[in-house]
């Protein structure tokens, strides 16, 4: 029985590990964006009154339970994020060894903390850290040498010649869909910079803006106007953008100047009389506008590469079913939240659930359609 894997034996050590592994996601989740190390403090600990967590108040799935969502020091509340994360994780890893053999099921369980990580941290901070779909797409790409089963779930006979072929062939598949998805999706967010990269906001009467200086080296400065608080990271995603303001007063650094066009870039200012400040030494810059050009992106630069990341996993055909997918499921998400045109959507949790959707039978979807669209 222990020898196998097809037993439903094995099905409880795959969901206790999926549920410890989702325990330590939930450390990376809340550290990386705050740029704090995963492994120091080693320890758990809490967010408000930072005293570490023991052993046994830090079971995964079961301590959130027994302590009702509350720090058993402070009894603050524990977010619900952290059961969920841990159950989801459990969940994917046991669907992952459901469906698939071993090997490819050892795969896709970096996969599903993978995209349990990078969908959480997008959907909390609209960021995508490169550095894991960096090191999601090298294992795949080293993966595919000797294992390509998961580039051919639409195909299981391909699977066989595969294995059959040199190394390099899953190899080639893995970079192809690599080179699909970053590529792909690069030239999409060229395109809605070209259409979308700026918007153009009048008022009818002069009115008030200011930069709010970052309190912490951690903070971004903040461009304030009429109520609207902006992050500077959230202005500038290439060195090209320029925020600019029909200004009818301006003060820097308690001093008036001349009324006109003001350039901001992301490290400089330049005035109305073409004297260029660099950021760093402006302490106090504000001032009355009428018209205001702000730089924005259709979609952030992360989002390229975890399409990149999701190709070398699944490979051309299932980056094409993920954009497909995707955009649906972004529509359906911003219709039922209400979401309104011009505003932010992370992007990054909907190309996953494309992704998870084609590894979980969405290829059987795709391939229906092929043999409809053959058949016609």
């Amino acid at each position: 029985m222990f020898l196998n894997f097809s037993s439903y034996f094995w099905y409880l050590p795959v969901v206790l590990l999926g549920a410890c592994v989702g325990s330590f996601l939930n450390v990376v989740i809340y550290r990386l964006p705050l740029g704090l190390s995963v492994n120091e403090p080693k320890r758990s600990f809490c967010p408000l009154c930072k005293n570490s967590i023991v052993w046994w108040r830090n079971i995964p799935i079961v301590s959130w339970l027994l302590l009702r969502g509350k720090c058993a020091d402070c009894h603050a509340p524990i977010p619900l994020r952290y059961w969920i994360v841990e159950v989801v994780t459990a969940l994917l890893f046991a669907a992952s060894w459901y469906q698939s053999s071993v090997l490819t099921a050892l795969l896709l369980f970096v996969f599903m903390a993978l995209a349990v990580t990078i969908g959480w941290i997008d959907a909390e901070h609209q960021i995508i850290p490169i550095s894991l779909t960096w090191g999601g797409s090298a294992v795949a790409l080293i993966y595919a040498g000797f294992h390509p089963e998961l580039l051919q779930l639409r195909d299981p006979a391909a699977v066989w010649h595969a294995h059959q072929g040199p190394w390099w062939t899953g190899l080639k598949d893995a970079g192809l869909g690599w080179v699909l998805g970053f590529f792909g999706l690069w030239s999409v967010v060229l395109l809605g910079k070209m259409i979308f990269g700026k918007k153009k906001i009048t008022f009818d009467v002069p009115t008030d803006w200011q930069l709010i200086d970052a309190p912490t080296d951690a903070d971004p400065v903040v461009f304030s106007c009429e109520s609207e608080n902006i992050p500077w990271d959230d202005l500038f995603f290439r060195k090209s953008d320029e925020l600019l303001l029909e200004c009818t007063a301006i003060e820097l650094n308690g001093s008036t100047i001349d009324q006109g066009l003001l350039k901001i870039r992301e490290h400089e200012i330049t005035t109305p009389d073409g004297m260029v400040h660099r950021l760093e030494d402006v302490k106090i810059l504000s001032g009355k506008v009428t018209q205001a050009t702000i730089p924005r992106e259709a979609m952030g630069m992360g989002d390229p590469h975890l399409l990149g990341m999701i190709g070398a996993f699944i490979g051309g055909f299932g980056v094409i079913f993920t954009i497909a997918s995707s955009a649906v499921f972004a529509i359906v998400a911003a219709v039922l939240g209400r979401i309104g045109f011009g505003r932010p959507l992370p992007y990054g949790p909907f190309l996953l659930l494309g992704a998870l959707t084609w590894i979980f039978g969405g290829w059987k979807l795709w391939q229906l359609y092929v043999d409809w669209i053959t058949f016609l």
